[in-house]
């Protein structure tokens, strides 16, 4: 067979630099028969994606036909409507957001489509000011408030989607955690702006603590800017939960509906991500078709029509249905880049399971890391490579290098776009050449389409995968567990306090505190409190370091 035609190297001598070298590895011929037999694509879409590089055997498809087929009847009856949540009693119904007429009764259809509708009502509105800031002009700036699901989502399609500052409709940005330097540095990024801020906040059940604390950190803001935050917030959230009761009694500019057949890692494209998306100036409409055109041909029972089956089953295949090797997502295109981030809600907390739905101890999983190309060839390609082979990496590549007419040639008849493609098909060989396995996935362009076609894929692939491996995608007991262990950790802060200015100016070690308050297997817990609040002058904790550390005392300064 040929060898392929060598990539173009640029003359490096110009720059000054020690010549680049042809690596043996880059473009390693492959078996074309077996390309062109486990090729899939979908011109309609735009979409391809090449399994031919993960080494299957010719029997496997066959051997899994069973489960897949069981896979396919537990996502039809998903969209019909099932209890898929049973700790929650709860339908899972985000493929309905695309498609309205495919949800079980009347009133979800009117639901969805009349929330559509406030969605381009209200934004319409921003943009042609009809609905302004007190101080006058008009919104230009977006603060979405939230965590998990309500910020990776928007997040992540802002950065795709969205332009430049002074080129979209509204300029976006987040407060994603309850880290106050984070709120800090974005609220003096807005300064003055603050007075044409739309602040949305997002929390389905309203109690969620690291968006309530970005709620309070915000109106304080406004406050002391001498605004009245109420004209300037919205909420997307439960039909009466705490902030739906906020945002009522203080008459916030708008509420929207977040439901409880939606979950966080499922909800971009209902108001969690619309809205923003919307504000910002993205086609909504697009993403959204892009989506149901995806679930369309993803709804076929049929492997080979089918690439979110496809992709289900490569990654049991490589990951021997345990989870035994973690997805590296490696997306060649730097609008991507919070791809990975996105994927890793979704599908880690749908596959991270102890228990599967027979109730049996599995601790299922698959982990998900990456960032993009071809920068991180020079991070972790390296071990990827030439370390342990703990890993299978999904490459996405993008046809279309920019949106400008023509591109720059850097070297005669070569573009900075075709150095990275060729750094994509080199690395891939690379890797190949010592049998590391991956999937490619390569779509036209990025656009709201694509954005849409992409987020529907893996929430596809995501619900077929759990039923191949017997676990329930919809649940997360250990999320909850976690949010438990932080309110404990809050609750023993609260009692350090307490002790501490029971008796100011009295010192004491974590240890002698750890036994008075009756806990002294708390006390590396009481440690790590007590030198975060000597850290901070707020808490009025001081603290005198002792020799060895353990000795070190605290007091409450008066």
């Amino acid at each position: 067979m040929r060898q392929r035609p060598a990539l173009a190297i640029p003359n490096n001598a110009r720059f000054g630099l020690a010549p680049v070298r042809r690596a043996r590895y880059f473009f390693r011929p492959m078996n074309w028969d077996r390309f062109k037999a486990q090729y899939y694509t979908h011109p309609k879409l735009g979409l391809s994606l090449d399994i031919s590089r993960l080494p299957f055997p010719d029997d496997f498809f066959a051997g899994m036909e069973p489960r897949l087929q069981k896979a396919f009847s537990d996502m039809a009856a998903l969209e019909s409507g099932v209890i898929a949540n049973p700790d929650e009693n709860r339908m899972v119904g985000h493929y309905w957001l695309r498609a309205p007429e495919l949800a079980p009764t009347a009133e979800l259809r009117s639901a969805i489509t009349s929330t559509l509708t406030a969605i381009k009502d209200f934004t319409a509105q921003v943009h042609q000011g009809g609905i302004t800031p007190p101080s006058g002009g008009k919104f230009k700036e977006v603060l979405v408030i939230g965590i998990g699901g309500s910020a990776l989502g928007p997040q992540f399609v802002s950065h795709a989607l969205g332009r430049l500052r002074g080129r979209d409709k509204m300029h976006v940005s987040f407060f994603d955690n309850t880290d106050p330097d984070g709120m800090d540095y974005v609220l003096k990024e807005l300064g003055s702006r603050l007075r044409q801020t739309l602040v949305v906040v997002i929390s389905k059940s309203g109690g969620t603590a690291e968006t309530r604390n970005g709620m309070l950190e915000a109106q304080v803001a406004f406050k002391a800017a001498g605004l009245d935050h109420a004209r300037y917030f919205v909420a997307v959230t439960g039909e009466g939960s705490k902030l739906d009761q906020v945002a009522q009694k203080e008459g916030w500019l708008a509420r929207f509906p977040m439901w409880d057949w939606v979950g966080g890692r499922t909800s971009e494209l209902c108001a969690v991500g619309l809205l923003p998306a919307a504000l910002q100036g993205i086609k909504i409409d697009k993403m959204l078709a892009g989506a149901a055109a995806m679930d369309a041909v993803t709804r076929k029972p049929s492997l080979r029509d089918n690439p979110a089956a496809l992709m289900a089953l490569m990654w049991y295949w490589a990951t021997d249905g345990r989870g035994t090797k973690d997805m590296v997502v490696l997306p060649y295109k730097d609008r991507l880049l919070l791809f990975s981030r996105y994927l890793q809600q979704l599908i880690m907390e749908s596959l991270g399971k102890e228990r599967d739905r027979a109730g049996q101890v599995v601790n299922q999983g698959l982990a998900v890391y990456g960032n993009k190309g071809s920068t991180d060839q020079h991070a972790y390609v390296q071990q990827l490579r030439e370390g342990v082979s703990n890993f299978f990496v999904t490459f996405i590549e993008v046809l279309k290098d920019r949106t400008a007419a023509d591109s720059l040639e850097v070297e005669p008849g070569v573009t900075s776009g075709d150095f990275l493609q060729g750094f994509l098909l080199g690395t891939r060989d690379a890797l190949t050449e010592k049998n590391r396995h991956s999937i490619t996935i390569t779509v036209n362009e990025v656009s709201p389409k694509t954005i849409g076609m992409l987020i529907a894929l893996y929430e596809r692939t995501v619900g077929l995968y759990a039923s191949l491996v017997g676990i329930n995608a919809y649940h997360q007991p250990g999320v909850e567990a976690g949010k438990i262990a932080a309110g404990g950790v809050i609750a023993l802060k609260l009692k350090i306090a307490a002790a501490l200015r029971a008796v100011p100016g009295s010192a004491v070690t974590a240890e002698t505190l750890a036994a008075q308050l009756g806990s002294p297997d708390q006390a590396e817990l009481i440690f790590k409190v007590l030198e975060h609040m000597a850290a901070n002058l707020s808490s009025k904790v001081t603290k005198t370091a002792g020799k060895p550390w353990h000795q070190s005392t605290y007091r409450w300064q008066a």
